[in-house]
């Protein structure tokens, strides 16, 4: 019976030969062997299904990216289009050379990120042959099989690829309309200089995929935010200049006021368009971190968040964090977006691009969750309080 296990050879034997052959070996019983193998091959599944799920998310980042990109220069077309029109035949062959760079431009970055997708995809492919192979070697009986086959396993190739991508806000080709739209204005006089703004703006157009941003570089956009006494829900305390927010669960007996919510939120007195940067720090049980419009419902009761609370609507759009974990909600659909939580929430809005991110903030900004949308009218910044104890607060920072 081979029912022992030379460490020193790698190979099983019986228990005659563990006396005489293999007397000074490392020797154990088959059965003790084949559990330590079972242990490790466990844990080499656990890590290929975790390498799945990174690649599954990093390819998944990718399109929404193409997605973005596409999106972007057709519009920018669109808009070049329209503003080379009034020029008529004096523009027509600079419009040609816009429209021609775009594209190329988009081709590019398409394509740039089309290759990382397919490695991405690759690698993924060669993980589940892999996860394949770990699995029907798991499921072998007989433990002379296992450990042979086990033995002749190739170790795992590192990754080529980093666990996560982040995309830093993109500015796409909006730098390239803007170009074009000055131009049109002193075309007459400059046209020959101007014509070289537009191709640098088209040639910087922002759409790299890139590590996180410094966190200075957001400072360019930041907007100080004060909150609106008007609207702040009676159980909640302002202080700070207006700039933070007590839950008190006592009345405050604030005036009748028809912008004054009746659930735990309140929002901010400044509307916001352009590109804005803010942070807000925030301690206790939950916070819902937001941007809304100003027509979001102030009625209903006052633990009854339904469609008024941020995030709850179609008007609105929250990362919900907690002690561990951090979510986006819109129109009450709730995404995962981090296991980890964050004390501190950056949010940059570029408002004419559609474009509203979240990030985590450090010395480094690292990005939580973005949002591509269509924002058909102003924004307000705001905060919310859900699960929320006396005492938990949500303050604006004041950045330097």
């Amino acid at each position: 019976m081979m029912d022992m296990f030379c460490r020193t050879d790698q190979q099983c034997i019986c228990y005659l030969c563990s006396v005489y052959e293999h007397k000074d070996h490392d020797t154990v019983s088959a059965v003790a062997e084949r559990t330590q193998k079972q242990r490790e091959l466990d844990l080499s599944v656990e890590e290929v299904q975790q390498r799945l799920q990174d690649r599954d998310k990093d390819v998944k980042v990718l399109q929404q990216e193409v997605e973005a990109l596409t999106l972007s220069a057709d519009k920018a077309v669109e808009d070049t289009d329209e503003i080379f029109t009034e020029m008529m035949h004096l523009l027509q062959r600079r419009s040609s050379d816009v429209k021609q760079q775009i594209r190329y431009k988009q081709e590019t970055e398409v394509s740039r990120v089309g290759g990382v997708q397919k490695k991405l995809q690759q690698e993924i492919a060669a993980l589940r042959k892999r996860e394949a192979e770990l699995k029907q070697l798991s499921l072998t009986h007989d433990r002379t099989q296992f450990l042979l086959n086990y033995r002749s396993l190739s170790a795992l190739s590192p990754s080529t690829h980093s666990s996560t991508l982040n995309v830093r806000p993109l500015r796409h080709f909006e730098d390239m309309t803007a170009a074009v739209a000055k131009v049109r204005g002193q075309l007459r006089d400059v046209l020959t200089q101007m014509w070289t703004n537009i191709s640098v703006a088209v040639t910087e157009g922002d759409v790299s995929l890139t590590e996180p941003e410094p966190k200075t570089e957001f400072f360019r956009y930041s907007q100080e935010i004060t909150l609106d006494p008007n609207t702040v829900n009676n159980w909640m305390l302002l202080s700070e200049g207006n700039r933070k927010v007590t839950v008190t669960y006592e009345d405050q007996s604030y005036s009748h006021h028809t912008d004054r919510f009746t659930v735990c939120q309140v929002m901010s007195q400044e509307s916001l368009t352009g590109r804005c940067y803010w942070e807000v720090e925030w301690t206790g049980r939950e916070v819902h971190v937001a941007v809304t419009y100003k027509d979001i419902s102030r009625s209903g009761s006052v633990f009854g968040f339904n469609e008024r609370g941020f995030g709850h609507n179609d008007k609105s759009w929250a990362l919900v964090c907690d002690q561990n974990c951090c979510k986006f909600v819109h129109n009450s659909i709730r995404t995962n977006v981090s296991d980890g939580s964050t004390s501190r929430v950056g949010v940059y809005l570029d408002h004419k691009a559609g474009l509203l991110s979240f990030y985590r903030v450090s010395d480094t900004m690292t990005l939580l969750h973005r949002v591509q949308t269509t924002f058909t009218q102003p924004v307000y910044a705001g905060v919310s309080f859900y699960y929320s104890s006396p005492g938990d607060t949500a303050e604006f920072c004041k950045l330097e």
